[in-house]
């Protein structure tokens, strides 16, 4: 069975960035090879809505048999609320929670980002696991590319 990630929007905008791109591109054909299949969300549309064409076109460019589309919830909304108030983040990391609450709730097997303040941070998965084991969901894997890519090899 083929692994589930969850990407977050910075994987997209990391192809186009000269620390993150060679991970991100590795990453991306590993969707694109069937190896993976990249979760994503309506929240990762929105966000990149007003982001250039050229990263669009990377999550347009994934074939469909590799991609399963994710939409916000009461569900999600309420388990990404409860990571702010169990202070796991501020309020300004709400959308960051909704990412976390997506990838928890349809049971990703990893979430994948570049965001190593509120997202990739020992200290916030730590946070995010424990409301997730106290409220009944998995704990959720949470990696950069850089580890999945690196491990992958």
């Amino acid at each position: 069975m083929k692994q589930r990630f969850y990407f977050d929007t910075s994987v997209f905008g990391g192809v186009f960035d000269a620390e993150f791109d060679v991970l991100s591109l590795q990453l991306l054909d590993k969707v694109k090879c069937g190896n993976v299949i990249c979760i994503y969300s309506e929240l990762t549309v929105g966000e990149l809505y007003n982001a250039p064409q050229k990263v669009k076109d990377l999550l347009e460019s994934l074939p469909d048999e590799n991609k399963e589309y994710v939409q916000i919830t009461d569900e999600v909304l309420l388990l990404a609320r409860q990571y702010i108030s169990e202070k796991v983040v501020g309020e300004t990391c709400f959308d960051d929670c909704v990412h976390i609450a997506l990838a928890t709730i349809h049971k990703a097997d990893v979430l994948v980002s570049w965001n190593f303040k509120h997202i990739v941070n020992i200290y916030r998965i730590r946070g995010y696991n424990s409301v997730n084991m106290r409220h009944g969901y998995i704990s959720l894997e949470i990696r950069s590319p850089k580890e999945i890519v690196e491990y992958g090899n």
